[in-house]
């Protein structure tokens, strides 16, 4: 039987978060309750839990608490000790399904009601997404009932034995930060039981299994891993595994050996499209693209980009000589696209605003943090629960410049955030704020059809340095050379079906496309912007209402208007043809349309990297 649970919305839940940062567990436990007048029930099957289910369940939470120290004492021994024993108690004793445990306001509710004090004592002091459960992967309670419904096997004598092979931030290498693997129990069992026989003998565990899930992660979007068998999809996994480990060994012996045989190709099915996980066919050729050039300059540095979307920004400041040590970005698809682009590259998938510099050292004191951010509202949108947030992305990235201390800060987000008297208290704001830790800020509106991308897209950006790096810098020149126009650039494509009307299309598209829209998240769909986009898109004969699947092929009017698809979209913003997106139409072009032109964020990387190198 299943139970329904409390829930504390999040206008009612914010104020009690604030309240009680300031009060110890032992004040906690006197605001204790059971119920909450803001409380309500959704209506959908199951029994609402009783008073005395939920009593039992804090007594029960609170004895395991108490011998790892509660409420006066915790240590890290005895934290991990206490979330190992709660999560298996959570999941068996709460009766939740999976559709009630993914409700943040029920958590929510557990965590600020009937157990406060449990929840302050293991995070005192916590940030939001601990008690409020704006990243359920984080919540002091829900993740552990997640790690719980991941790992459990049901047929065995301890169900929950396998919460044992992976610590926290271990197990979060699956499941927060790789959703397409972390997502299924009958994965995550099966990655669980593979690891837990490796031997990893002079290797780094953390590294062999970032490694690890970056080459199942290569190949999620070709194979359905719940459609495996479980013998099966073990042997798979030993495979991949294994070819991990000999890679790792392979780059640390100085002989270049692995000391095993390279495996043999095995298959499940009779082709790659009917699942093949094995990476003896040509994963490597097929998914990682090429790199698109060689690095402008001789000189490398190190950077950290956050809001990095659908990796263009980074793919750009790559090209000028910056090489990611991390990458952060809160959407799903986004992280998965420059997996299977840059699976060397180590992405977080999570709310900056959630992120701290501790969590990742190797982070603290790079040369560059950089960020497409994004875009602030307008003033007549002023006061809106986007903006408040849009706002409050902003000022995170410039409170992690100052506690991470990069050499140089880069940010860029609308024109208006450094033209517009409307936005001059933002600019002061952030100004002091960074010249408190001895930065000095430039600001510059760049239009990227300047740098030869076809397009007349003006992006503001946003530099902070300190001296003498600082001094050096100058804003990249125009290219000086015309940027191709949209027919120049998309008529191999528009021609490639047969269409018989691409020629005259191609002559009539002799101008530079407007700036494509991504769109927000909140609503609408994959379309080319507002109005007047839309007829600037159609002036080049373009129906801009929706996107396309396919180019026009022989039967499409000559006299028709093509819809532009998503590959299409992305050769507007200069994007490589062979970096892919991952996700749905709607997904992979809002990726696109809220990327940074690479042609653009490399002219600004190499003036950075300029400055920095002296």
């Amino acid at each position: 039987m299943s139970f329904l649970y409390p829930r504390l919305l999040a206008a009612q839940a914010r104020p009690l978060y604030e309240e009680y940062q300031y009060l110890s567990p032992i004040d906690l436990t006197g605001r204790v309750a059971t119920a909450h007048d803001s409380a309500v029930y959704v209506a959908t099957g199951g029994d609402r839990v009783s008073t005395d289910q939920l009593m039992e369940l804090r007594a029960a939470v609170v004895d395991l608490a108490r011998s790892a120290g509660f409420p006066f004492e915790s240590d890290r021994a005895r934290n991990a000790e206490f979330d190992l024993r709660i999560a298996a108690l959570l999941h068996d004793r709460t009766g939740m399904v999976p559709a009630e445990a993914a409700s943040r306001d029920v958590w929510a509710f557990l965590a600020l009601v009937l157990l406060p004090d449990v929840a302050y004592w293991r995070y005192p002091n916590p940030p939001k997404d601990r008690v409020l459960a704006t990243d359920l992967t984080r919540h002091v309670f829900g993740r552990l009932w997640w790690r719980a419904q991941l790992v459990r096997s049901p047929d065995s004598t301890d169900p929950y034995s396998a919460l044992n092979i992976l610590g926290e931030a271990a197990f979060d290498q699956i499941y927060a930060r790789r959703a397409a693997l972390g997502g299924s129990p009958h994965v995550v069992r099966a990655i669980l039981r593979v690891w837990n026989e490796l031997d990893l003998t002079g290797l780094r565990e953390r590294e062999a299994l970032q490694d690890f899930l970056k080459r199942l992660l290569r190949l999620a979007p070709f194979v359905l891993f719940d459609g495996v068998e479980e013998q099966q999809l073990d042997e798979e996994m030993r495979a991949v595994a294994q070819e991990s480990l000999d890679a790792q060994r392979r780059a640390q012996s100085p002989t270049g050996e692995a000391g095993s045989e390279p495996r043999q190709d095995t298959s499940i099915g009779n082709t790659p499209a009917a699942g093949t996980l094995s990476t003896a066919w040509p994963v490597e050729d097929a998914v990682q693209p090429r790199r698109n050039a060689e690095p402008l300059g001789t000189r490398r540095f190190r950077s950290v980009e956050i809001c990095a979307g659908g990796g263009a920004q980074a793919l750009g400041l790559e090209r000028a000589g910056f090489d990611p040590v991390l990458l952060i970005d809160s959407k799903a698809d986004a992280c998965f696209s420059i997996d299977l682009n840059r699976p060397d590259w180590e992405v977080v998938c999570m709310d900056v605003m959630q992120f701290r510099p501790d969590m990742r050292p190797e982070a603290l004191g790079v040369d560059l943090l950089s960020g497409g951010l994004p875009r602030v509202a307008s003033v007549a949108a002023a006061g809106r629960t986007e903006d408040t947030e849009e706002r409050r992305v902003l000022m995170a990235a410039v409170e992690l410049a100052c506690s991470m201390q990069p050499r140089a800060l880069l940010l860029e987000n609308l024109p208006d955030l450094v033209e517009s008297p409307q936005f001059a208290a933002d600019r002061a704001i952030i100004e002091a704020r960074l010249g408190e830790v001895g930065y000095q800020v430039q600001w510059r509106v760049l239009n990227a059809v300047d740098f030869g991308v076809p397009q007349n897209r003006k992006s503001g950006f946003m530099v902070a340095l300190r001296d003498p790096w600082s001094r050096r810098f100058s804003w990249p020149q125009p290219a000086g050379l015309p940027a191709p126009t949209v027919g120049e650039v998309l008529g191999p494509s528009m021609s490639s079906q047969g269409w018989p009307g691409a020629e005259h299309w191609i002559k009539n598209a002799d101008h530079v496309a407007p700036p494509l829209v991504g769109g927000s998240d909140r609503r609408g769909g994959a379309d080319l912007g507002p109005t007047g986009s839309k007829r600037a898109w159609a002036a080049l004969g373009v129906n801009g209402i929706s996107l396309g699947d396919t180019p026009p092929d022989a039967l499409f009017p000559v006299d028709g208007v093509p819809r532009l698809t998503v590959e299409q979209a992305a050769m507007i913003q200069m994007i490589p043809e062979d970096w892919r997106f991952f996700g749905g139409k709607t997904s992979r072009y809002r990726q696109i349309g809220h990327a940074m032109p690479p042609p653009l964020a490399t002219a600004v990387g190499q003036a950075l990297a300029s400055a920095l190198a002296g």
